[in-house]
């Protein structure tokens, strides 16, 4: 037992020497770790120290680094700043050496106008003395011619103006009528001989053109394909043409109506092939129309060449042949404007001869003087002008062209060559029958050619005849004389030329009669 005991005591001895070992140890341990862990805080506080004082020298430098550049900076300011100034101080003082120029001579101009102004005054002074001995003698002189004549001051200005009057008016209207005399004997007997022979030898047709074509229908079932569902064939038709259908209560017929006659002969070719196919689709209309088109441009072409060919000029421009062709379907007052382009070019070709001109010249310069209205919707100012500009444009030679632009006025006719297109072109608008008007123009017409021939004083009476080319201006034999008749006629003339747009010429004849009645009883 006491070996138990022992033993045991043993046990807990060692058991006791064990704990206390391992307290030891764990104590041992424990201070090794706090070592350790002092000696990494003390690393760590040393790096960040070092770390600390890198970043702050690093930021000292960087600070110091802004500070240089900014610096840099504000000195490269401050120099552009003092340039600045610089140059505003150098203009600164230009412009005050400029106003001391100028202010040393405007002192200049105010001492010599100060000095003009004293001469001025003296000469002023002078003049106003001189105008007065003037004023002075005159009126001793006047009053001396009042008592010599027996009249006035105004009433010898009356006279003398009164006479001077009746006298120039007496010498101009003599001249005028001598001057009229001796040009008539050589020149209008030459004149109206050579248009005479012309319009003998050549007489042409005119065809009277509309602004409306009627094309017939098979039956006025027919109206209703035309215009379609809702009206979409009649809306295809006139899109793909440019004109306008008018689908009325007449039987059996459709009327086209359109500004340009091209558009309108391909609207009517168009239409008959659909009335004939029966088909009124509207990719059908579109397709016909396009066939349509073809046959016109071959139509206008084959036109343009027919009539070089009959006039017998050759070596034309295809586009101004194209041109000519499209004047097939223009009409001017009702006359077809290509008819009259021929007729023209005969009449200046028959008178070019008479006078010994280039024939071939004026046959071509007649034919195309009306080219620009073949393409007076698009282009804007005068048919004449636009014409000879076209002519340039496609080789006519400068001649042909001043012609052409001439044959109005719109430019000054400075040839031979131009004074014939113009007077052909007179002839072949002014004879009978050549062109129509409507009733209300022609009668609009008349009535102001006789307001124009009342308005002047001595007019008794006027009166339009001829359709309005002669007018007879009836006149008192109390207000104007013989010779002031001739004048009077003249200023008709010109009113007319100046107030009135019309064809061919006006023919102005004044009439003054004297009568003596006496009764025997």
């Amino acid at each position: 037992m006491n070996a138990d005991i022992l033993l045991i005591l043993l046990v807990l001895a060692a058991l006791a020497g064990g704990v206390f070992l391992g307290m030891f140890l764990r104590k041992k341990l424990s201070e090794s770790k706090v070592n350790n862990a002092r000696v990494e805080a003390e690393k760590l506080v040393s790096d960040a120290k070092k770390e600390a004082d890198a970043i702050q020298k690093e930021a000292i430098i960087q600070a110091k680094d802004t500070v240089l550049q900014a610096k840099s900076d504000w000195e490269q300011e401050a120099r552009d700043l003092r340039k600045d100034i610089q140059s505003h101080e150098h203009r600164i003082l230009q412009k005050e050496e400029n106003l001391e120029r100028k202010l040393d001579h405007v002192e200049q101009r105010s001492e010599e106008l100060t000095k003009r102004e004293l001469q001025l005054r003296q000469q002023s002074d002078r003049v106003e003395k001189r105008s007065a001995e003037v004023e002075a003698l005159y009126l001793e002189q006047s009053q001396l011619l009042e008592k010599i004549s027996g009249l006035t001051s105004e009433q010898a200005k009356q006279q003398l103006v009164d006479s001077m009057l009746s006298e120039a008016r007496h010498d101009a209207a003599k001249n005028i009528k001598k001057i009229e005399d001796e040009a008539r004997e050589v020149a209008d007997r030459k004149a109206k001989m050579i248009m005479a022979l012309a319009i003998q030898r050549y007489a042409g047709d005119f065809v009277a053109e509309r602004t409306v074509s009627v094309v017939p229908l098979p039956s006025d079932e027919m109206k209703g394909r035309i215009i379609g569902r809702e009206g979409r064939n009649i809306r295809a038709i006139e899109a793909a043409t440019g004109i306008d259908l008018i689908i009325d209560d007449t039987p059996e017929a459709v009327v086209i109506s359109g500004f340009n006659p091209v558009r309108r002969e391909v609207a009517r070719i168009a239409l008959e092939k659909l009335i004939a196919d029966g088909r009124i689709p509207p990719a059908r209309i579109e397709e016909l129309v396009e066939k349509a088109q073809e046959e016109v441009d071959e139509e206008i072409r084959q036109a343009g060449e027919q009539a070089t060919f009959d006039v017998g000029v050759h070596g034309i421009h295809p586009e101004i042949i194209k041109l000519l062709g499209m004047l097939k379907y223009r009409t001017s007052y009702g006359q077809n404007v290509l008819v009259h382009a021929i007729e023209v070019a005969f009449l200046c070709g028959m008178m070019a001869a008479e006078l010994g001109v280039n024939v071939k010249q004026a046959k071509r310069a007649g034919l195309l003087h009306d080219i620009g209205k073949a393409v007076s919707h698009e282009l804007e100012g005068s048919h004449a002008v636009n014409g000879g500009e076209l002519a340039r444009k496609y080789g006519e030679s400068p001649k042909i062209a001043h012609a052409i632009s001439a044959h109005h006025e719109d430019e000054k006719p400075d040839t031979v060559l131009a004074i014939l297109v113009q007077a052909a072109d007179a002839l072949s608008g002014a004879r009978p029958g050549a062109r129509r008007e409507t009733l209300e123009t022609y009668v609009k017409r008349l009535r102001d050619l006789e307001q124009i021939g009342t308005s002047f004083d001595g007019v008794t009476g006027c009166f339009a005849i001829q359709a309005g080319r002669e007018i007879r201006v009836m006149v008192s034999s109390d207000e104007v004389s013989d010779e002031y008749s001739h004048v009077l006629a003249k200023d008709i003339a010109k009113k007319i030329e100046q107030e009135m747009t019309y064809p061919g010429q006006i023919r102005v004849n004044v009439i003054r009669e004297t009568r003596a009645v006496e009764y025997a009883k």
